[in-house]
This record gives structure tokens, C-alpha cells and sequence, in this order.
């Protein structure tokens, strides 16, 4: 199933159901009227959204309309929970290598997450607002979950079940923003404004046989004004699946319908496949040549992040977007 939330001038958005090839879609207000209620009510409400969407890709739904991506907000507009993670271990040794910093034997069996701002996303086609280019603007190409209620002390074995929805995330980064926050000890903060996720989100079934091991077995693509920056596969160099992740996140406290929770930067050790950020990019630039020649984005940059299926069908839609400085 595909579902997306338009932008009806309310917060919440309102839900819709949208054909496997994103070029149909239908509001059932009659079933959920948002993204939030359907997960809120899920095992209820899911099997009656089922129905709908098995017609709609019939194209038995007459009130149907042409699918707009330009309408969707992010698919959870705001989430009680946006949790993200470092799964790909290969990209946090190669960010500390490149500074010369060793990497604790513990990053490989327990896994990195920080909780990030989750009040006020940015919609996927909407302009990223930011005041200052010298913040080190960077993209970040990731695959989120969202789950129903999980509960406290769930081992990863049974986790799986709790995962619902798949997304895309750009986790917009300030590079330059980090070194200072990290070194108080406490985290990430300023340096993590509004992330944006695709304009559809997908239950894991969409994927058929690329969802394996609570991993999307399919290469994210990421375009840096218009130029491929890189292809990774999401299912490969994989450290922490997406039921770690979660058993990982609840080990401690409950996860309450609709908690997200992200995959990290995805990255593959065969460079060849390129890069989901800017950051991994410059770091494999100092360590070959000694000094990073990649500039971060500037204000009139775009990226674009989407998943396309073995038919180069596009899976969630395309984050779309354009870094613009922000007026106040």
C-alpha cells in the first residue's frame, strides 16, 4: 500500500491512498482522516484501506485524481517521535579515520541514534530555509520506518512486526554547527534543523523480494544540481537492521504510533557507488589528497533523493529541493 498526506492548510494533512504507480490517488475521510489517526488505529483500519487500494490500482475508484506530489506534505507532517540512527558503521569509520580519531569497538554492536526535532517538517518539494551558508550545509540520503505502539523492552526478533511504513529522509545537516555541539557532550541540536521525508510513504510489502531482513534491498539515488552524486545500496554494509534499530530505540521506553525512526546516511564500502552526503564525500577527499575540495551547499543548490524499483518506476516520489537563505 502508498500513502501520502496532502497539504490541506491543516497541520495534520489530509491522508491519501495512492496507486502502486503514484499516478492515482483518493482522500478516505471515511475510513482516517489523517496519517496519525490510520497508525493511531492501524490493525483496524488497515484491512479496509486494503480493499480501497487493491480498486484503485484496478482504477475501479471513479473519484480518483492525477496523483501531485507538489500537494504532499512530508507523509507524518509532525511525529511524536523522530529517532535517527547510524546503521552504516562504515560510514562513521570513515568520518573519525579522516580525522585521525579511532572508532570504539562497541559502534559495531551497539547502535548510534540521537533524537531529532520532529514539530515542524519540511514538505519534500519545499525550499530548505537556512540563514547561513558558513553552518556547512549538507544533505543526508537516508530510509526511515514508522511503526505502530512498540513496546518497552521489544527484542529485535520481534520488532519487525512493529514496522508499518517506509520512507525517504533527507536529514539536512550543519556541519560546521557539530564539532562545537558535540564537544559540550550532550548531542546534536542546532546542528539538526527540519528534516524532510518523500511525498509517499509504502508499507514493507511494496517492495516484494527487496525487503529482506528489515533491510530495503534497492540503491537510493541522490542528484546534486541535477548531477548523480551517488547510488549506495540500502541493503548492503547494512551494521544495524531496521528491527535493531527499533529494539535498540525501545530498550528503554515505549514507542508511542507513529514514532520514525531512521537508518543513518547510507553507504556502501564500494566507493564506486558514490555518497548520500556531502560530509563522506570530503572525508574520502582528505584522506587521498590530504584536504577536502567539495564544497557544502549553498543557497540556491538543489537535491533530489529517490528510490526507483527494478523497472525504474519511482517508488516514494522524489524529496525535491532547493537550499534558499532564510528571511525570518
Amino acid at each position: 500500500m502508498k500513502l501520502a498526506s496532502y497539504d490541506n492548510g491543516t497541520r495534520d494533512g489530509q491522508l491519501m491512498l495512492v496507486s502502486r504507480d503514484l499516478s492515482k490517488a483518493v482522500a478516505v475521510p471515511a475510513i482516517a482522516h489523517t496519517m496519525q489517526q490510520l497508525l493511531d488505529s492501524w490493525a483496524l483500519l488497515y484491512p479496509q484501506l486494503q480493499e480501497l487500494y487493491d480498486a484503485l490500482n484496478e482504477g475501479l475508484i471513479e473519484n480518483s485524481l492525477d496523483f501531485d506530489e507538489s500537494q504532499c506534505h512530508s507523509p507524518l507532517p509532525r511525529a511524536y517521535q523522530w529517532a535517527d540512527g547510524s546503521a552504516y558503521v562504515n560510514h562513521v569509520e570513515l568520518v573519525r579515520q579522516a580525522r585521525g580519531a579511532q572508532m570504539p569497538e562497541t559502534f559495531w554492536h551497539d547502535p548510534l541514534v540521537y533524537q531529532g526535532g520532529s514539530d515542524c517538517f519540511i514538505q519534500p518539494k519545499a525550499d530548505i530555509p537556512l540563514a547561513s551558508e558558513e553552518w556547512g550545509i549538507d544533505f543526508e540520503s537516508e530510509i526511515a520506518v514508522i511503526t505502530d505502539d512498540v513496546p518497552m523492552g521489544v527484542g529485535a526478533q520481534d520488532a519487525d512486526k512493529h514496522i508499518k511504513l517506509l520512507m525517504l529522509v533527507n536529514d539536512v545537516s550543519l556541519r560546521n554547527l557539530i564539532p562545537g555541539e558535540l564537544a559540550k557532550g550532550f548531542g546534536f541540536y542546532q546542528a539538526k534543523p527540519s528534516s524532510s521525508f518523500s511525498p509517499v510513504a509504502i508499507t514493507p510489502d511494496e517492495l516484494g523480494d527487496k525487503w529482506q531482513d528489515s533491510k530495503v534491498h534497492l540503491p537510493l539515488m541522490t542528484h546534486l544540481n541535477d548531477a548523480l552524486f551517488g547510488q549506495p545500496n540500502a541493503g548492503v554494509d547494512m551494521t544495524f537492521n531496521f528491527s535493531q534499530l527499533v529494539s535498540h530505540v525501545a530498550k528503554t521506553r515505549p514507542l508511542g504510533a507513529g514514532a520514525i525512526v531512521g537508518s543513518g546516511t547510507i553507504s556502501n564500502y564500494d566507493r564506486s557507488a558514490g555518497s548520500s552526503c556531502l560530509a563522506e564525500k570530503r572525508m574520502l577527499e582528505v584522506i587521498a589528497d590530504g584536504k577536502a575540495s567539495t564544497a557544502f551547499m549553498q543557497f540556491g543548490d538543489r537535491v533530489k533523493i529517490e528510490m526507483l524499483d527494478e523497472q525504474g518506476q519511482s517508488i516514494f516520489g522524489a524529496i525535491d529541493q532547493k537550499v534558499v537563505q532564510y528571511q525570518g
